[in-house]
């Protein structure tokens, strides 16, 4: 695969994937051919600023549980309305790193 691509779908996608997995991902990506890397740049990935917003405005509903295919915590949180506002405010300061995780999880199945 060509570095350029590579170093390019790392600039522009970094901030979506886990930090510590940004490495892994770039050696991944140098074994991969020119078709793989279309696949794997179509994928949708979340934002997980976006998603934050969503967690501050209305996670107390658990919509950004659902946005991030949770249903069943979301569903949790929808009827306990937030657990009460104590698991809203720690969605707060892990939403981010959840919604990261699930971004890798989606390249990992189609790059491995």
């Amino acid at each position: 695969m060509d570095q350029n691509k590579i170093e390019m779908f790392i600039a522009s996608m970094g901030s979506k994937f886990p930090s510590e997995k940004l490495m892994l991902m770039r050696n991944q990506l140098e074994k991969v051919d020119d078709s793989k890397l279309m696949v794997i740049q179509s994928i949708e990935y979340k934002d997980p600023t976006t998603l934050l917003i969503v967690s501050i405005l209305i996670g107390g509903l658990g919509i950004d549980r659902f946005m991030l295919g949770q249903t069943g915590m979301g569903i949790g949180k929808l009827l306990t309305c937030g657990g009460v506002g104590i698991w809203t405010i720690i969605d707060w300061f892990s939403i981010k790193n959840a919604t990261k995780e699930l971004n890798y999880q989606k390249f990992s199945q189609v790059a491995f």
